[in-house]
Parts: structure tokens; sequence; C-alpha cells
């Protein structure tokens, strides 16, 4: 999806490389801009946002003051691409040695058992002892698949499948985890049920579930897929709960994540990791706020800026940083 959403953006903005650039050249750049955006499945409250946004700015740094239109068109849109997947509010950072407990959720589907031996994988390798807690009594296969999961990973894990209570199954991983596990663990990453925004039972259940374990960052797992529902579900989980972070998964199986992108805008959390590919060694090709790489916004804003060609492995810069 970001891969085609780049492209668009670029082949968008390519009558406005010339030094000097028409305000008719200016609008069609936009309108094409924003197309680009559509077809990614962003909502069109937030696209026409995006454009009023640029249209203001665009205005405002021209007002009195000799700026090429091309510098000053992708100046604001820099800016307002930022604004759409980063809210500004720095993420939760795990601290080694200590407690550090994040608790998984999202809806059914969204990828959250993955997810989580993804996340003890990755913070496995950055030097912490991860531990993971299969709260999911809903789902029949939660738990031999995080089994299976975990085990390929060799990751420590706690699952009880005699137990239906998952208030039982979180109090006694954290005492195994914590209280009386020979090993420090330092991170427990709590995998809970899928849900949906309609099903008031599970979101009580989720609400428990926050009392007892106490999570350092509630993590909101989105689909790529969901599209345009994703405002109204993410609006949903974060008025019943206080979501800290956001995981964007199937990304590359997907062309339209733009959708779950709005899942930004309706919890004001930024997004820390992008899910690509199905095994726990699979790389997330992002991640924003922590140790950054290639943040989502930053690709982003140097398609618009620079320009940016794609191959299996992921972005590869046309031009030289500077």
């Amino acid at each position: 999806m970001l891969a085609d959403l780049s492209e668009r953006l670029l082949r968008a903005l390519q009558p406005t490389d010339s030094f000097t650039v028409t305000e008719t050249q200016v609008e069609d750049a936009l309108k094409g801009v924003c197309n680009a955006l559509l077809v990614a499945d962003v909502p069109v409250a937030q696209v026409r946002g995006v454009r009023d946004r640029v249209l203001g700015r665009v205005a405002a740094l021209q007002r009195g003051v000799a700026l090429n239109g091309a510098t000053v068109l992708r100046a604001a849109l820099r800016e307002e691409l930022r604004a759409l997947v980063d809210p500004g509010v720095p993420a939760y950072q795990p601290a080694r040695g200590k407690r550090n407990v994040l608790m998984l959720v999202g809806l059914q589907g969204a990828g959250k058992t993955t997810t989580v031996t993804k996340l003890a994988h990755w913070y496995r390798r950055k030097g912490f002892k991860p531990g993971i807690i299969c709260a999911d009594t809903f789902r029949a296969g939660a738990l031999p698949q995080l089994t299976m999961s975990a085990t390929r990973a060799k990751i420590p894990y706690y699952g009880n499948p005699l137990e239906t209570d998952p208030v039982v199954v979180v109090r006694e991983g954290l005492r195994l985890f914590v209280d009386e596990g020979t090993e420090k663990f330092d991170l427990i990453i709590v995998d809970t049920s899928g849900r949906h925004k309609q099903e008031d039972e599970l979101f009580t259940e989720m609400e428990t579930l926050t009392q007892v374990a106490h999570p350092d960052c509630t993590v909101l797992v989105m689909d790529a897929s969901i599209g345009q529902m994703a405002f109204d579900q993410a609006q949903a989980f974060k008025n019943r709960v206080p979501v800290g972070a956001v995981i964007i998964t199937k990304m590359d199986g997907h062309a339209k994540g733009g959708g779950a992108l709005s899942a930004v805008a309706a919890t004001g959390s930024p997004i820390i990791f992008i899910g690509t590919g199905a095994f726990f060694f699979a790389a997330y090709g992002w991640k924003c706020s922590q140790v950054s790489t290639y943040p989502i916004w930053s690709l982003l804003t140097r398609s618009v800026s620079r320009g940016v060609c794609w191959n299996q492995r992921g972005p590869r810069w046309i031009w030289r940083q500077t």
C-alpha cells in the first residue's frame, strides 16, 4: 500500500518539477494527491481536511513572499502527510530491568496473536527478556497458534486450555512471569480476544483485563484491509480503554491500507509498527517513534520532496540523503 501510494504521489507531483509553476498546475497536482489518498482508502473527511489545510498553507506562505509555488506546495504537503500518520505523541518506551506490560487489543482476525510473537522476538533482539500470556480464551485455535509460533521463536509463554476466564489466565501468567519466576522477565505481552465495537460483553471483559494487568501501554492492532471502518472501530476502543499505540498489520497484502491510518486520528496514538509477513522472523517494515529507521511519515514525505523507488527488500532512495 505504501509503495503504491508513494508512486501515485510522485506521479501527481510531476507537473510541479519545473522551476516555475502556475496556480493551475498547483491545483492539478493537489487534486492528484487527493486522488492518490482516496485510492489508498484514506477517509474522505481526512482527505478533504488535508486539501483545505494545504491550500491554506500555500496561500499563507506565498502571501507577500517571493517563493516558488512548487517549493511551497511540497513543504505544505510534507507537513500534512506527516500529521496524517504522526499525532506528535511519543510512544511508550519499555525500560530494561523493570516490569513492562503491553496488552494487545483489536478486532477478530486483525493479527494480534501473530503480532504478539513478532513483538516478543523484536524486543528480545533489543536485549529484553519477554514473556507472552495468551488471554484469548474465546477463539479455540488461539493457544495452539501461539504455542506453535512462540515455540519456534523460543519465547516463553503461558496459557491454560482448561480455563475459560481470561482474567484468571492473566493473573496466573503475571504471577508466574513476575512474582514467582526464576528468570527475570522485564517485558510481558498479553494477547487478548478479538472483539467488535457492538460486542459490549467483550468490551467489558477488556476493561476488566486492563484493571487486572495494569498495562503500561495498550496497543490497538488494526488490519490494513478493514478500510474506512477503522475510524469508528478505533474510536470505540479508545472510548473504553486508554489506547497508547497502534500497529497496522497485513500492509504487504492489501493496496487499500489508508483507511487503517485513520486509527491515528481516532485514537491520537502513534503508529509504532507496520506488520508485514506471517512469521515471527518477518521484519516489520517501519517503526515510528522508537529507534526509527524508515518511519511511515518519512517515507511519504520523502516521496513528495525527493522521490523514492522500491524493490522487494523495501525502499531504495533515488537521491542521496542530505
